[in-house]
């Protein structure tokens, strides 16, 4: 990894070996800085904070080896991401306002996408992770992970009922707890829809009614305009002297007929002005039909406007016009049609929530049963990995209990409590000597004896869901003595499998280690590149005597450093 202002550090390279690799310095040199970097290029959230003081970002960058076709490698193609040679090339990039960017394989991809890698690639725990597995949540998940299929399948099955049990739960009391509301809705729906029928409304009605409306309250006027126009077009009989427009157009096209012959032209003209006196006849025909069909009774009138109200009165309440009104009156039809089926509704809920549940109780109940068969070969795993990590009489188990909840599903003939992840409650249990009761690990565990569990628990899902690496971050913390030097052989067993990386401030892990890093500050409180370097021969063994003693040029110090390399080799 090459990592750029990011807190203490300006620009360093960190070169992580194969085996197990130890970083080490002194406190507040920077060390957690390789923790979070690794965190960054993995999709870790992002944290302007995090950005050196005076820099406009930070930068990490890695490059990941990854086996050829797997998970992470088919994910990272169909993101359209290179390989090169093998290697996932990966950076992060954080600014100082916040906002942070990731590249894989030379494309931009959402952070997202590198934590989705993370959980094929890497394992990372420090002590907040020990602070998690306190939680009885996380140690269901720990012994769910370990169960792998014999859980996950019928967890599968559970999850997909139990959410299904919810949805159909919820819809039941809003029917039920809602009753009155409903009823008073359909009262109200029903008496619209009844006034509505009621009146019979016909679409394009209102539009229609007034248009006759206009008409019949200016009928005399209507019927004076087309007689006072009929006889313009056609004459006035009770006028034979008088000229209409019918008498001149015929003179007009007469005198015309006559010299027609002798040009063509004139010709048009004249069967021009012949259409011109069939199309007046035809308007004057229509003008007199209208006249004589135009209707003045007043009780038409009437009938009208009172038809007219009664729209009215329909569209102040269901809508702008009569459309409206009708659309308004077939949706209201089917929600009156869903609240009458209520009961029926009802009746079917509740038959469907009584199934689930029993189906709910049967998949509790094998996954129950997978996770007890689990746990006992889980404890049995732990507790032999805990033998060699200098704790050889300690005893983990686990306790898998059921709380009674007369609202709970039936499991075993008792009626208990559920949830998302099935009914059981699951808890870690030690004992750490022969003669000592098993108790929670939250209550029973020391801080070293705390991590030691974790390592054991850790280093079993090695051989169960291995991942090409690990990183512990001070997961040592509280451990001394010969613990101490039971962790760093256990670590170096691991980096047989994967690669491991710890940051620690224990000689007796760094000891171990196929490679140690040392991070050092410069005079101005910054770590360079050349701040973190590989330790080897005479350098280490200084490092070491610094870690054991805090001297690192004493002999009694350096001769015990040089005590555990030798101890350390011969081990391997």
């Amino acid at each position: 990894m090459r990592i750029r202002s990011l807190g203490v550090i300006d620009d360093a390279v960190v070169e992580l070996s194969p085996g197990f690799t130890a970083v080490t310095g002194e406190t507040g040199a920077g060390k957690t800085m390789v923790v979070t970097s690794l965190g960054l290029l993995l999709g870790g959230r992002a944290d302007a904070a995090l950005v050196r003081i005076g820099a406009r970002n930070a930068v990490v960058e890695g490059r990941i080896a990854v086996p050829e076709g797997s998970p992470a490698v088919v994910r990272a193609e169909e993101a359209g991401a290179e390989l090169d040679e093998g290697a996932l090339l990966v950076s992060r990039t954080v600014s100082a306002e916040g906002r942070s960017r990731a590249h894989l394989g030379g494309r931009g991809v959402p952070v997202g996408l590198l934590a989705e890698l993370a959980d094929d690639l890497v394992a990372v725990h420090g002590q907040s992770d020990q602070q998690g597995l306190l939680k009885l949540s996380r140690q269901r998940q720990a012994l769910d992970r370990y169960a792998g299929y014999a859980v996950a399948v019928p967890l599968g099955k559970y999850a997909e009922a139990y959410k299904r049990l919810r949805a159909v739960t919820v819809e039941l009391e809003e029917i039920t707890t809602r009753a009155r509301e409903r009823a008073q809705e359909a009262d109200l729906l029903r008496f619209g829809l009844e006034e509505i029928a009621a009146v019979e409304p016909r679409a394009g009605e209102d539009t229609e009614l007034a248009e006759e409306a206009e008409r019949l309250g200016h009928a005399e006027a209507l019927a004076s305009a087309a007689a006072v126009a009929h006889a313009a077009l056609a004459g006035n009989p009770e006028d034979p002297e008088g000229v209409d427009a019918g008498t001149l157009v015929a003179g007009a096209q007469r005198a015309l007929e006559a010299v027609r012959a002798h040009d063509p032209a004139l010709a048009g003209l004249t069967d021009r002005i012949g259409e011109i006196g069939i199309l007046l006849r035809d308007v004057a025909g229509e003008l007199a039909g209208y006249a004589d069909d135009l209707d003045a009774d007043p009780l038409r009138l009437a009938a009208v406007e009172e038809r007219r109200a009664a729209l009215t009165a329909l569209t102040r309440k269901y809508g702008e016009d009569v459309a409206e009104v009708l659309a308004w009156a077939e949706s209201s039809a089917a929600r009156l049609t869903e609240l009458e089926g209520d009961d029926e509704r009802i009746g079917e809920l509740t038959a469907e929530r009584d199934a689930l549940r029993s189906e709910l109780g049967a998949l509790a109940q094998e996954l129950s049963e997978a996770r007890t068969e689990a746990a006992e070969r889980f404890a049995a795993a732990v507790t032999e990995e805990l033998a060699s990590l200098a704790m050889p009489h300690a005893r983990v188990s686990f306790d898998i209990r059921q709380t009674d909840d007369p609202d709970g599903v039936e499991v075993n003939g008792r009626t208990v409590a559920y949830g998302p992840s099935g009914v059981d409650e699951v808890e870690l249990l030690l004992a750490p000597h022969p003669g000592a009761p098993p108790r929670p690990i939250a209550k029973g565990a020391s801080g070293g004896e705390l991590s030691r569990v974790m390592l054991a628990v850790e280093v079993v899902f090695a051989g169960t869901d291995p991942v090409p690496t690990y990183l512990f971050d001070e997961v040592d913390a509280g451990v001394g003595g010969k613990a101490a030097v039971e962790i760093g052989r256990r670590l170096a067993r691991l980096a047989k499998k994967a690669q491991v990386v710890v940051v620690t401030h224990l000689p007796q892990v760094a000891a171990f280690a196929d490679r140690q890093l040392l991070v050092e500050k410069t005079n101005d409180g910054s770590v360079t590149r050349s701040g973190v370097k590989v330790l080897e021969g005479e350098d280490r063994v200084r490092e070491l005597s610094r870690m054991l003693a805090g001297q690192e040029d004493s002999e009694t110090a350096r001769a015990h450093a040089e005590e555990l390399l030798a101890a350390a080799r011969a081990d391997a």
